[in-house]
């Protein structure tokens, strides 16, 4: 019988699986998380989000130690505020692969994550539920050929009125094998260096720690999680995911907005409990025999 005290990590991504459609963690999620961490379970936010927005949910849930942020590419300390580690698409390759989605897709424009910094271009278009980043005075506003030139965690490309499934491809065609490619929701796709995935990172990051992946559960939503939820030992996608991801997972559990990930987590540490006590049970009646 699955139960709680199997696993020693949750890898949970944040948008569209943790957070509420409104962007917030309920008081029951908190209390699950929690809960896992009682059982010994180490909970590890593995998100799209870059460090800053990373830290918008540790006010949430007072987690203050790493997590894994922009698809992998970088491993953020929360308590710090420094990047442990990261995977840099070079200059040159995030000025060529800019070059030449301008010239296949006229009125393209460019937000680039580098580490700790940010920027956009003034013809991106900053989405609504970024709308933090319009008065942030550290936002970098100039061409993307400028933001790319120290190396880049993300390049996220954006399009007014191209159809993203056409945006992505264009973006995977011009990228080839030189770039890691994807989107996690919303309207514009997400550029790392080759090789970077959530599932890359999460392996790394448990091998140092001596976890093996069939001690994660992994919970997920979008395509961007495909890669860690089928390395993970166990796999749950929330009932709002996307059809790929639906289809991925060993289990579903509601969507984000009911409570998703806490009725999996309070659900297998109800079964930690009960297999504790038959545990128990058998070992006293064993003593009572002999």
């Amino acid at each position: 019988m699955p139960d709680l005290e199997r696993y020693r990590l949750a890898a949970i991504d944040l948008d569209g699986t943790l957070l509420r459609s409104d962007g917030t963690i309920s008081a029951r999620t908190r209390a699950a998380l929690a809960l896992a961490e009682a059982h010994g379970v180490h909970v590890l936010a593995v998100t799209a989000r870059p460090p800053r927005r990373l830290r918008q949910i540790a006010l949430q849930t007072g987690w203050v130690g790493l997590g894994i942020c922009s698809n992998g590419a970088l491993v953020y300390d929360l308590a710090t505020d420094s990047a442990i580690s990261q995977q840099r698409l070079s200059p040159a390759l995030a000025c060529a692969l800019v070059a030449r989605l301008r010239a296949v897709a006229p009125g393209v424009a460019f937000a680039v994550e580098a580490g700790l910094e940010y920027g956009c271009e003034l013809a991106y278009a900053i989405p609504n539920e970024h709308t933090d980043d319009r008065a942030d005075g550290r936002m970098q506003r100039q061409a993307a050929e400028l933001l790319c030139s120290g190396g880049v965690t993300k390049l996220i490309v954006q399009h007014a009125t191209l159809a993203l499934e056409r945006l992505l491809a264009h973006t995977r065609e011009h990228a080839g094998e030189l770039a890691s490619v994807t989107h996690s929701g919303s309207d514009f796709v997400e550029v790392a260096a080759a090789g970077v995935t959530k599932a890359r990172a999460l392996a790394d990051y448990c091998a140092e720690r001596g976890i093996v992946a069939s001690q994660v559960l992994a919970f997920g939503d979008m395509p961007n999680d495909l890669p860690m939820l089928r390395w993970a030992g166990h796999s749950i996608a929330v009932a709002n995911a996307h059809t790929e991801v639906l289809a991925c997972a060993h289990e579903i559990t509601r969507s984000n907005d009911q409570d998703g990930v806490a009725c999996v987590l309070e659900r297998l540490a109800s079964d930690a409990f009960t297999v504790g006590s038959i545990q128990r049970l058998r070992v006293s009646v064993e003593a009572s025999t002999t």
